[in-house]
């Protein structure tokens, strides 16, 4: 960030040098001082902090933060557990930078057959999550609290401001129909805020945005102006990819299923990304799920991941996809951490 421009100085001073001769240190001043800052990092108090998104499996929670963020950082689908890792995506608004952290929804069927490695997982890091944030978004839809909620809600750490983030408002035909359940919801948890929207709706986002603002303490940003997640290209590139392979074959697909960047390069100058992935299935039938009749579902899965990655990242991609069968890799610890899993 460029400081405030000085006053015109005479020439004898404008040549680096004071009014006796003597060499100037105000310019490496100003250098050192503009280096130091993040980028864009505005003057004087600023706030920062770190806000999870929480709630049971595909209640919105990605859905949430791509609006607050204003980009697509973490993906979506309609099948539950597309989230399976922790996702930082950032939003820098005036003096605030607000850091949201999505995370899987918590999991509750520890064992279920094949699965119970990938769960624990998924649980671990909802639970690592909520130790270190100043706010909790917890997730539910308007009206709505079921068992699954309240296991999410029983996580939360006591001390914490926590907020009911009632979503999908625009099902609620009464409004005054919530109180009962506001109610009844205040009874269950002491919520520090009560904030009712449409998580696809900009005026909703940006509201809750100033009702966040204040709980953050006065530090300086974490990240610089522009940045708007923690995540790599490599690692969004496989994210697009599993999005659309969950989107495509709808409950078909086990979602015992996931992928791998084999090979990501930056080649002509930067200007375009070759990408060779594989998707990892459990067994020869859903290898032939994922393919499709001659290939055509395989093929529309590449094809809308390469559209959306060159949409985000601005450039050319030339993107490989194949299809292995990886049985047992949902309960084994080591596949799960070669796969990228925390």
């Amino acid at each position: 960030m460029t400081l405030p421009n000085e006053p015109n100085l005479p020439d004898s001073e404008s040549e680096n040098e004071t009014a006796d001769g003597a060499p100037s240190l105000q310019p490496d001043l100003e250098a050192m001082l503009a280096a130091a800052r993040p980028g864009g990092q505005p003057e004087g108090p600023t706030r920062c902090g770190l806000i999870a998104i929480v709630g049971r499996p595909n209640v919105g929670k990605s859905t949430l933060m791509n609006s607050l963020i204003g980009q697509k950082v973490s993906i979506t689908s309609r099948k539950a557990q597309t989230t399976r890792h922790r996702i930082t995506g950032i939003a820098s608004d005036g003096d605030t930078q607000f850091v949201f952290v999505d995370t899987p929804g918590f999991q509750t069927r520890h064992t279920v057959k094949g699965t119970a490695a990938l769960n624990r997982n998924l649980n671990k890091t909802v639970q690592s999550v909520l130790g270190d944030v100043d706010v909790v978004l917890f997730l539910v839809d308007a009206g709505r609290f079921g068992l699954d909620d309240a296991k999410v809600l029983s996580m939360i750490p006591k001390g914490k401001p926590v907020f009911l983030i009632a979503n999908k408002l625009d099902l609620i035909h009464r409004r005054a129909d919530l109180l009962p359940w506001l109610k009844q919801m205040q009874e269950r948890h002491p919520f520090t805020e009560f904030v009712p929207l449409q998580a696809t709706r900009q005026a909703d986002t940006e509201r809750l945005l100033g009702i966040i603002r204040p709980y953050l303490p006065e530090q300086p940003w974490f990240y610089d102006a522009d940045a708007l997640t923690d995540r790599s290209d490599k690692f969004l590139a496989a994210e697009l990819i599993r999005e659309k392979l969950f989107r495509l074959t709808g409950d078909e697909l086990p979602y015992t299923s996931t992928v791998q960047i084999d090979k990501y390069e930056e080649v002509e100058g930067g200007r375009l990304n070759r990408i060779a992935a594989t998707i990892i299935v459990e067994r020869d039938a859903h290898k032939g799920m994922v393919i499709g009749e001659s290939g055509e579902r395989l093929k529309r899965i590449s094809t809308e991941a390469r559209t959306e990655m060159e949409r985000l990242t601005g450039k050319k991609v030339f993107l490989e996809v194949w299809v292995k069968v990886r049985s047992g890799w949902a309960d084994d610890e080591h596949r799960l951490k070669s796969y990228g899993y925390e």
